[in-house]
């Protein structure tokens, strides 16, 4: 069946913070995982983060066909299930081997929906779906292959037993099925909060509140699973409502804690090499030699049509009982670069593109003094993006202030006494560089870094910019020449992950000879690269006048 067919495929995000992964993409993912599993009646299943449904039900799919055949099963219900019959072969999947814990009360309805064909599980009203689609203006146009595939799929909901999860260990989850959300819980907390915003941002899996007594079992081990597979939200409001803080990487932490046989999930890539609060899961993530394939996408709409993720996203397959490297797979619109064997603990951070390791490793083999060295850290001076407290025009003893608002450069004046921080910074030549610019290679070729600009001393500025020091003209002119080049930028941009480059972006950008007037030739020649090399810097970095 066409995936413009299916209704998942027509869901893109429920909020800022929640995407709906794509069936082509929640099967490329299933891919990963080994044969075996779909033909093994006792695996299971896991999403700890359902929303569409659309991982259970391709999980589904894939079990229903590998279990023809299996003859008579005795079920962790303790029911005995003849799996050659499809009656009992579904309800043996459903029942046994296929679980959610859904984001919302809303989210549970719509995977039921997408994998009972109810809404609540104990209710024997079916939703006649295949009715409605052959009275459809399109269905005659379908193929016979289609046809064929979509009564397949949809006359699941035939077999669908209502009654099978009224039982006793499911008394007062009779509703829930296999799918678990606190609704009474939550209810409860928005009550006492006032507010309704806990509904969005109460995530049972990494709560460490919940009462839901099902959830508890899964992840108090009693409930023991196979495979950890799906989408987490992606980050919540800090509490100051500055910034978002991530949560997926508590999604993936909280699955290794259950410690399934695999975890098979597709996350944000900000953790390669950035993100708030990420450093440790960073690390883990390196040090972790379970993570046997890695599937990165720079742009977030390669995955997620009409999704944009700043810094794109991944999908990883952990497998617990291997060790070793990682194959890793790039994928750019319709160009798949992989898989690569790769150490994933090699560098501090995630280096995306396997192609920029050889340039990198010529570079760093030098062991020259980083750059960093004569680079400011954020806010330097201690003033933020939006600081105001600057005059206009220039008073006797001031020294000129350089911001940017609202995407352009200007600039004021201020007393040297209101500047109580790296005062001793004022008196130096600068090369100020935006500390955002580009989008962080989600378009390439990518210029990745605003043009910088020479100021000379006295100076200050706020957050928006970062700045290299240097003592005269000559060398200013030198490091802005250096900065400008493809070669300075392309160092740059195997550690910038989004818009902002931090200190620690330009950490593998060697210094030079500030005596000199850096050119690519000149860079080329000194690290030794060859004509593949060149070609590929000059095919992922735009110039810069």
């Amino acid at each position: 069946m066409k995936e413009s067919r299916d209704i998942l495929s027509l869901f893109e995000a429920l909020n800022n913070h929640e995407v709906f992964t794509p069936p082509r993409v929640a099967r490329n993912m299933l891919d990963m995982l080994p044969d075996d599993i779909w033909q093994n009646p006792n695996i299971r299943i896991l999403d700890p983060c359902t929303k569409s449904g659309v991982f259970l039900r391709e999980s589904f799919y894939r079990l229903f066909d590998g279990l023809k055949e299996k003859g008579k099963h005795k079920g962790a219900d303790g029911n005995t299930y003849d799996l050659n019959d499809p009656q009992q072969r579904i309800t043996h999947i459903l029942k046994n081997m296929l679980f959610g814990i859904a984001t919302s009360e809303l989210t549970s309805y719509v995977a039921r929906r997408t994998l009972y064909g109810v809404k609540k599980a104990n209710t024997d009203k079916q939703l006649a779906a295949l009715d409605s689609f052959e009275q459809s203006s399109n269905f005659h146009d379908w193929n016979e292959d289609e046809k064929y595939r979509f009564v397949g799929r949809n006359a699941f909901n035939n077999y669908y037993d209502h009654r099978m999860f009224c039982t006793p260990e499911y008394a007062g989850f009779e509703s829930q099925g296999n799918i678990f959300y606190p609704v009474d819980e939550v209810t409860l907390k928005v009550i006492e909060s006032d507010s309704y915003e806990i509904e969005d941002m109460y995530y049972p899996f990494i709560e460490p509140d919940t009462q839901h007594q099902k959830i508890l079992d899964i992840r108090g081990g009693s409930m023991k699973f196979d495979v950890i597979i799906g989408n987490p939200p992606y980050q919540v409001k800090a509490s100051s409502g500055t910034r978002d803080i991530p949560i997926y990487n508590h999604f993936v932490e909280q699955a290794k804690e259950i410690n399934p046989r695999y975890i098979n999930m597709i996350i944000p890539s900000r953790w390669m090499a950035g993100g708030l609060g990420l450093s440790t899961f960073r690390q883990n993530m390196l040090s972790d030699k379970r993570i046997r394939q890695l599937n990165d996408y720079p742009s977030s709409r390669d995955a997620f049509p009409g999704v944009d993720i700043k810094g794109g996203v991944c999908y990883f397959l952990w497998d617990r009982d291997y060790s070793g490297n990682c194959e890793v797979t790039s994928s750019r619109g319709s160009e798949v670069f992989g898989p690569i064997n790769r150490d994933l603990s090699e560098f501090d951070i995630f280096v995306r593109d396997s192609r920029s390791l050889a340039i990198l490793k010529k570079v760093i083999s030098k062991n020259e003094k980083s750059i960093i060295k004569c680079l400011s850290v954020d806010k330097e001076f201690g003033w933020t993006s939006n600081f105001t407290g600057f005059d206009k025009d220039k008073k006797k003893g001031q020294v000129p202030l350089y911001y940017i608002r609202k995407g352009k450069r200007g600039n004021g004046w201020i007393s040297r006494k209101c500047v109580t921080k790296s005062a001793h910074m004022i008196d130096t030549w600068k090369v100020m560089i935006p500390a955002a610019g580009s989008d962080g290679g989600k378009k390439i070729p990518d210029i990745v870094l605003g043009k910088p600009m020479i100021t000379s001393a006295p100076s200050v500025c706020t957050q928006s910019f970062l700045f290299f020091m240097t003592d005269t003209e000559e060398s200013a002119k030198s490091i802005e020449s250096y900065l400008k080049t493809r070669f300075f930028r392309f160092l740059v941009s195997l550690r910038k992950m989004t818009q902002h480059a931090t200190r620690s972006t330009y950490t593998w950008v060697p210094a030079q000879d500030w005596s000199e007037f850096w050119t690519d030739e000149k860079l080329y020649e000194k690290y030794q690269l060859n004509k593949s090399d060149i070609a590929f810097i000059e095919s992922m970095i735009k110039t810069m006048e």
